[in-house]
């Protein structure tokens, strides 16, 4: 399977100050034009991720948008999502497929072209490869791999990249021009003065 969406909107309620008032955000991103969610909030007891999954569910679906769950596969399927999403320490992407019995998309969060050729041969449908450019939510992860990297996966590989970390509306050219199939975004989007007509923005240079 292959993904439909360019702009993929990942979560982190961190950045506010109650789940309501991050709700309310990915709501305006939707109606932006944002065609796919991840829900990624690792911290959350499998209970409260499930009721926070069936909120994202259904305001995803009120707009066509594909929803994702991060790294579990359980809540995936009990919602009814469109996809989960792998990190390095999660399953492999073909234990995932088999798991979910082949009815889901699977991304997979990589920070290297290796780990990115890894995952395909695993079975991704696609990649998230980053951190592209210097940012505050991808530190663990090291220095930023550049736009070079970036070019290199997508000349390895044969299923989409989604360049990650750092993506800013004036960095949008220079990725696409390297092959990256879409972006990813946090807090570009989530953090903005007015997300939708930030995410309107996103889009209009995606398309």
């Amino acid at each position: 399977m292959k993904p439909d969406f360019r702009l993929y909107l990942i979560t982190d309620r961190k950045l506010f100050t109650s789940v309501e008032e991050m709700l309310l955000a990915i709501e305006r991103a939707l109606d932006g034009g944002a065609a796919a969610v991840q829900l990624r909030e690792k911290d959350l007891s499998g209970r409260e991720l499930l009721a926070l999954a069936y909120r994202l569910r259904k305001l995803t679906e009120g707009h066509a948008a594909r929803l994702f769950i991060n790294d579990r596969v359980d809540i995936a399927l009990a919602v009814d999502a469109d996809g989960v999403h792998l990190g390095g320490n999660s399953m492999p992407a073909d234990a995932a497929r088999k798991a979910s019995g082949n009815t889901l998309l699977i991304g997979v969060s990589a920070h290297s072209v290796q780990e990115a050729r890894k995952a395909e041969e695993r079975g991704a449908d696609f990649i998230t490869l980053g951190p592209i450019y210097e940012t505050p939510s991808k530190m663990q992860y090291g220095a930023p791999i550049g736009p070079q990297a970036l070019k290199d996966a997508v000349r390895n590989l044969s299923i989409p990249v989604y360049a990650i970390g750092g993506i800013r509306t004036e960095r949008i050219t220079e990725v696409l021009q390297q092959g990256a199939y879409g972006i990813a975004l946090i807090s570009a989007i989530l953090s903005a003065a007015d997300v939708r007509i930030t995410t309107e923005e996103f889009v209009r240079k995606l398309s």
